[in-house]
């Protein structure tokens, strides 16, 4: 009882926030591209990285968008730099965040950016030019940026001002939101109710298999019913239909965080030093103490940025075990490498985790590309039309010739 009265003000502000834009009093505006949003309802530790990677193996991969400009808009968590930025492959997390900076070195064909306020980003990547022209573009350290063709957007579910026009909201599969609660008694960040405004809900590092009716009842603990397996489709309480997909984490071989320096024969060692700055590093673990005995691990928190006390304490570790392999995520390789003087002994040993998700079947990739690539194809008739319209030439008859 006391935890509903300490949250009924957070309660009525994000209902009094939602009910603005809902209704028009603040305005919402749309991106004149076709935009793809990929967020959560729920603080961290959902996968957003993983699956924007997947959505830009997807596009990539289509037809209608390979040879196409694709860019990413994110905000850029915990970066120095201001204002909008360009992703370049020589930068670092201080001035990029470390996410961002992942996916430049993952995708470097594509058009990485960082901006706060989103509408104004997508505006600038539409319309580069605008970099040399206005004020606020000035700021922009790396201006040669292709106009964007499509942009997906990391991490703006919440960000009401930009409306996308495809969302994919994700829901990790060990939280169920209906078992969750509202910062800080919980990790829910918005009113459960937001994810029936997703096109896509995701639920993601579920096991690698699931039955139809495993997923049919955690479709209903998300307050969708009737899911149908064929569809992956199931109705909200409002009668909106909701298409409702299910994902696992696959964790790749060991890649040297140093390719210059690590020493591979490392990864054959039964003893692994393991630090992680994460949300949640529990799957990785799992996955990790299946080939090796983690003798020593360092939990920092989400977004870590690695001091000398940190290393050291790493270093006390690798001299402790000195033939066991040390290991870390992806997202904390990119600020390891940030950090100038890394000790040319753990330079030899360390190794990142890689990750990708996969769909727990072929059906549901099928599903999700169909659904995805056919939302996209709606938004470019619909720019098309509308500027068919616009340029088509007023018959002599009509009365709204002047």
């Amino acid at each position: 009882m006391l935890e509903k009265i300490i949250l009924a003000p957070y309660y009525l502000v994000l209902h009094a926030r939602h009910a603005l834009y809902d209704h028009g009093v603040i305005k919402t505006h749309t991106c004149e591209i076709p935009t793809i949003c990929v967020g959560n309802i729920t603080a961290g530790g959902t996968g957003k990285t993983p699956h924007t990677e997947m959505i830009l193996r997807t596009l990539l991969e289509s037809h209608e968008w390979g040879g196409t400009n694709i860019a990413v808009l994110s905000r850029g968590h915990k970066r120095s730099s201001r204002g909008f930025q360009q992703v370049t492959l020589d930068g670092n997390c201080d001035l990029y965040g470390d996410e961002p900076l992942q996916i430049k070195k993952k995708f470097p064909t594509v058009t990485v950016a960082v901006d706060r306020p989103r509408v104004e980003g997508c505006d600038f990547l539409c319309h580069p030019d605008k970099l040399h022209t206005t004020k606020r573009g000035q700021k922009c350290k790396e201006k040669d940026i292709t106009k964007a063709d499509i942009i997906v957007l990391d991490d703006a579910f919440q960000y009401r001002k930009l409306k996308a026009d495809f969302n994919i909201v994700l829901v990790d599969y060990n939280r169920p939101v209906s078992k969750d609660k509202l910062l800080p008694f919980g990790r829910l960040r918005d009113l459960p109710q937001r994810l029936y405004q997703a096109d896509v809900i995701i639920v993601t590092k579920c096991p690698a298999y699931m039955e139809d009716y495993e997923k049919a009842n955690w479709a209903k603990t998300l307050g969708v019913k009737d899911f149908d397996p064929k569809t992956c489709q199931g109705i909200s309480k409002k009668g909106k239909k909701i298409t409702v997909l299910f994902t696992f984490i696959n964790y790749c071989d060991l890649k040297p965080v140093f390719p210059e320096k690590g020493d591979t024969r490392y990864i054959y060692s039964q003893k692994l030093v393991l630090f992680t700055g994460i949300a949640k590093d529990t799957p990785l673990r799992r996955f990790l103490s299946d080939s090796y005995k983690i003798v020593k691990h360092f939990s920092f928190s989400d977004h870590h940025k690695y001091r000398y006390m940190d290393i050291s304490r790493i270093m006390g570790a690798v001299k402790t075990f000195p033939t066991a392999v040390v290991a870390t995520t992806e997202k904390d390789s990119q600020r390891i490498l940030d950090y100038k003087g890394v000790p040319e002994t753990l330079q030899e040993r360390l190794f990142q985790v890689p990750i990708q998700v996969y769909f727990l079947s072929d059906h549901e990739k099928d599903v999700f590309e169909t659904t995805l690539l056919d939302s996209l194809r709606q938004k470019v008739m619909a720019t098309e039309n509308h500027m068919d319209t616009q340029s088509r030439p007023i018959p002599e008859d009509s009365p709204f010739r002047i």
